[in-house]
């Protein structure tokens, strides 16, 4: 019956330790599995920690060579040598920052308060003088710098009238067929926006005789195709509109503007004729004769009628 009762006991303390070794295996699993993980932690955590002093030896060799350089500098500029370590730099009394030397060649208005550029007190500076009001003169154009008539004009040669003769002497003297050069078509009021149209519409206002209109056309055209091909045409038609109402000078203008800046078109020659007639209506003789004369020898090969119309001009005014 003892054999019995052991051979039971044997038995029951075998099935228990059967069923408890399954556990304590998985136990010993998850052990291993969170030492490894604190292993893989803790390298990490070290290799940051080597990658952090080595950042913080890079920094502290940079702050000793910017020390060092600092110092170099500071020595320089007293006339000293560079040190051999930051540590070994004697200390020093704070030194006052050096004043900037002024140039020599700088304007110091208090040495010369009376000399030209020097500010002067408000109200101390007399007024200029106020500017001649000239409502016949033209305003200027944009595309062409016009030339300036009062250079080539002296007022001292002037006598206030022309030399010779009126609008029926000047109208002898142009060529045969000038106000027929070109048809125009109607008048247009306004701009279309079209060079071309524009031009054609104030040439068709100067064919009809209506130069206050055909000026505002001429002029609006010049200011809004500045660029355009017909301005050398557009300039002479516009000293044309002044020249048929005696302002010879605003004529002159318009006609040098074309000879000056315009020296190869088609218009030159004439526009050289319309500026002799314009400066002998100014009463300048000499300078009429002196322009006629450069329109024989600048352009000997002009067509027939300007060339017969310069010599028209020419004996009329008698040039010698």
């Amino acid at each position: 019956m003892f054999r019995r009762l052991f051979i039971f006991f044997a038995f029951a303390l075998a099935l228990a330790a059967s069923l408890a070794a399954p556990a304590a295996a998985q136990d010993a699993a998850d052990a291993i599995v969170r030492l490894n993980r604190l292993e893989s932690q803790f390298r990490q955590i070290s290799g940051q920690m080597e990658q952090l002093q080595y950042e913080n030896r890079q920094l502290k060799e940079q702050l000793r060579k910017f020390q060092e350089d600092v110092e170099f500098r500071f020595q320089e500029g007293r006339g000293g040598s560079r040190p051999s370590s930051p540590t070994t730099t004697p200390s020093r009394p704070a030194q006052p920052p050096a004043q900037p030397q002024r140039r020599s060649d700088l304007f110091d208005p208090s040495e010369a308060p009376d000399a030209p550029g020097a500010p002067r007190p408000l109200g101390t500076t007399a007024p200029s003088a106020p500017l001649a009001a000239d409502a016949n003169r033209p305003m200027p154009l944009p595309g062409g710098q016009l030339a300036g008539i009062g250079d080539l004009i002296e007022q001292d040669d002037l006598d206030g009238a022309p030399m010779d003769g009126g609008g029926h002497d000047r109208m002898a003297a142009l060529p045969q067929g000038a106000m027929a050069e070109r048809p125009g078509p109607s008048v247009a009021a306004t701009s279309v926006g079209n060079p071309r149209s524009d031009f054609d519409a104030a040439y068709a206002s100067f064919s009809q005789k209506q130069y206050d209109q055909a000026e505002m056309g001429f002029r609006r055209f010049l200011q809004s195709n500045p660029r355009d091909k017909l301005v050398p045409e557009a300039t002479f038609w516009l000293g044309e509109t002044y020249l048929q109402r005696n302002r010879y000078r605003e004529a002159a203008e318009q006609f040098l503007n074309v000879s000056a800046e315009h020296p190869d078109t088609a218009k030159a020659p004439d526009a050289l004729l319309r500026l002799g007639i314009s400066l002998n209506g100014l009463g300048a003789k000499d300078r009429a004769c002196a322009v006629l004369a450069e329109l024989d020898r600048k352009y000997p090969q002009a067509p027939a009628p300007v060339r017969q119309a310069s010599d028209r001009e020419q004996k009329r005014i008698k040039c010698s």
